[in-house]
């Protein structure tokens, strides 16, 4: 299977080809990959090497010619480094763009700290106006960067290594129901849906899943938590713990509830290691995640 990434190279290069006002911008990663739709559109995809602040410069100023700009590098290059120039260029100036980002909170934990970007979310929430894409499978992908792109709003996808086995369908921006039960309500953030499936397999919950979080499906979860009196919520997100637990409350603020935010962790880990060793050091595997949800949910 391949990754969300050569999802988005794949994706995207076709896009060029079927849609004129599409542009991609580039800081060198994934350059190799657009190679071929860089000599049949030189215009439209454009590399401004290291420099992403420029990167995202330039995007804004692209759609401020009635371009679509599909912006992309690593989370922690694209969000973070240059975090003045997506609130001005974009939402000051009052333009779209698709912003695309790989590595995730540690996709590539050999590049240390300095390509982790487990805030990302946290961060866009400040401003106003972007949507939130966090695919859980390169088909997902797919169809949110299409979506996306045929749109003229501002978005941010977030692509990541980690995926779940199988795709589910993307018909709208709202959450899905995977599983139903009566004893609380489990929301799985795209790649962190397999190991909520299988940490809450056996017990009573309901399980939503989400691959759109901004704007967050509070009616989905006022459903989800209809009829059961007090509402129990456990948020798995493959960032930043707690950086949706505002919005949960805020959607169940005429509802007794309690909310548990998991996540990654603030605290930043010098022993970079593997992909899956910083899931179970989070707690995010499948039986730390058994172990941390059934716990809150029994407790009184």
């Amino acid at each position: 299977m391949d990754t969300m990434r050569d999802r988005f190279i794949s994706t995207t290069s076709q896009l060029l080809d079927d849609d004129p006002r599409l542009a991609v911008v580039l800081a060198e990663i994934s350059r190799d990959g657009f190679d071929a739709a860089e000599r049949r559109h030189p215009d439209r995809v454009i590399n401004v090497g290291i420099r992403e602040q420029l990167l995202v410069g330039v995007g804004g100023g692209l759609a401020l010619t009635g371009l679509r700009p599909v912006v992309h590098t690593f989370a922690s290059f694209l969000v973070e480094r240059p975090f003045e120039q997506v609130k001005l260029d974009f939402g000051h100036q009052g333009v779209g763009g698709v912003l695309v980002s790989a590595g995730a909170s540690y996709d590539w934990p050999a590049g240390g700290f300095t390509h982790m970007a487990p805030g990302d979310v946290a961060l866009m929430d400040t401003l106003d106006g972007w949507a939130v894409h966090v695919p859980g499978h390169p088909d997902e992908a797919e169809a949110l960067l299409r979506r996306a792109a045929a749109g003229d709003g501002r978005d941010y996808v977030r692509l990541s290594m980690q995926s779940n086995e199988r795709a589910r369908p993307v018909t709208g921006a709202g959450f899905s129901t995977v599983r139903e039960g009566r004893a609380g309500v489990v929301v799985a953030v795209g790649p962190m849906l397999d190991n909520v499936l299988a940490a809450t397999e056996g017990l009573d919950t309901t399980v939503l899943y989400a691959t759109t979080v901004r704007p967050f499906d509070g009616a989905a979860l006022r459903r989800a938590v209809a009829g059961g009196g007090a509402a129990d919520v456990v948020l798995v997100e493959p960032y930043l713990a707690g950086t949706s637990t505002a919005a949960a409350n805020d959607a169940l603020a005429e509802t007794p509830h309690r909310v548990l935010g998991l996540g990654v962790a603030r605290r930043e880990l010098r022993r970079y290691g593997r992909l899956e060793e910083h899931l179970a050091g989070q707690g995010l595997d499948a039986r730390s995640l058994r172990e941390r949800i059934s716990g809150f949910l029994t407790r009184t």
